[in-house]
C-alpha cells in the first residue's frame, strides 16, 4: 500500500470514528433537561440588558485601564531589568519574582481589604482593579518587553549614537518602537488574560453597578429559574471579546514572522 493510500485510509478511519462520537453524543443526551438548564434563554430576558450595559461595560473598563497600568509599569520594570545600575536590576527583578509568583486573587484581597484596614482609606472599586490587575499585569509585560528589547539588534542603537543622538533619545526613539512591533502578539494574548482575571474582582463586593460579566451569571444562577443560561450568556460575552483579540494576536504573528523572513 502506497503513503498516499495508507494516509487516506488513516483520515478515512479518524473522520469515522469522529461522526460515531457525535451521533452517540447527540443520542445520549437529554435534550429536553438541556434546553431547560442550559438554552434556557426566555426566563433571563431581564437580565440582557444588563449584562450587556454595565457587565460587558465594566469587564472592559477594568481590562484596558488595568492594561495602560500593566504597560506602563511593565515598561519601565523592563528598562530597570537592562540598565546598568545594580539596584535598578535587583528592584525590578524582585517585584517581577513577587508578582509572577503571587495569585492574582491574593493580590486582590490585599489591596482590596488590606490597605483599607492598613491605612484607613476606601479605595473605589474600578481603582483597585486597575492597581491590582495593573501591577501583576506589569510583571509579565516587562519581561516580554525585555525579549523584545534584547531582540532588536544593537547596531540600531550604535547607529544612532554615532549619529550624535543621546543613549535615551536612541532607546525612546528607535529600540522601543522596534521593541513593541515584535512582541505586540504576546501582549494582545495578555489583553485577554487579564480580561478573564477580571472576573475575581467578586471577592470583594460589588455594587449592581460594579458588577462585570461573571458576576452576573453567578448571581443569575440564584436570582431566576434558568439553570446555567446566565453563565453561558456570560460566557458568550467573554467570547465576543476575547476572540477578535486572538484573531488579531494570529495577524500580528504573522505579519511578525513575513517581516523577519
Amino acid at each position: 500500500m502506497s503513503n498516499r493510500r495508507r494516509r487516506q485510509l488513516s483520515l478515512g478511519l479518524q473522520a469515522g470514528v469522529f461522526v460515531l462520537a457525535i451521533v452517540i453524543l447527540v443520542a445520549v443526551m437529554d435534550w429536553p433537561t438541556l434546553g431547560q438548564s442550559v438554552f434556557n434563554f426566555a426566563e433571563i430576558g431581564p437580565l440582557f440588558p444588563d449584562i450587556i450595559l454595565v457587565g460587558l461595560g465594566n469587564t472592559l473598563l477594568y481590562t484596558a485601564s488595568s492594561f495602560v497600568v500593566g504597560l506602563l509599569g511593565g515598561t519601565l520594570l523592563a528598562l530597570m531589568r537592562l540598565s546598568s545600575f545594580p539596584p535598578y536590576r535587583w528592584l525590578a527583578t524582585a517585584y517581577i519574582e513577587l508578582f509572577r509568583g503571587l495569585p492574582a486573587l491574593l493580590v486582590f484581597i490585599a489591596f482590596g481589604y488590606g490597605v483599607p484596614f492598613a491605612f484607613g482609606v476606601q479605595w473605589p472599586i474600578p481603582l483597585v482593579v486597575m492597581v491590582s490587575l495593573g501591577m501583576v499585569s506589569s510583571a509579565y509585560i516587562a519581561e516580554t518587553l525585555r525579549a523584545g528589547l534584547q531582540a532588536v539588534p544593537k547596531g540600531q542603537a550604535e547607529a544612532a549614537r554615532s549619529l550624535g543622538m543621546p543613549a535615551w533619545r536612541a532607546m525612546v526613539t528607535i529600540v522601543i518602537p522596534q521593541a513593541f512591533r515584535l512582541v505586540l502578539p504576546p501582549l494582545t494574548n495578555e489583553v485577554i488574560l487579564l480580561t478573564k482575571d477580571s472576573s475575581l474582582v467578586y471577592v470583594l463586593g460589588l455594587a449592581a453597578h460594579e458588577y462585570e460579566l461573571t458576576k452576573f451569571g453567578r448571581d443569575g444562577i440564584t436570582a431566576m429559574d434558568a439553570g446555567l443560561t446566565p453563565v453561558l450568556v456570560a460566557g458568550v460575552m467573554y467570547l465576543i471579546i476575547t476572540v477578535p483579540l486572538s484573531l488579531l494576536a494570529r495577524k500580528f504573528e504573522s505579519r511578525t514572522n513575513r517581516t523577519r523572513v
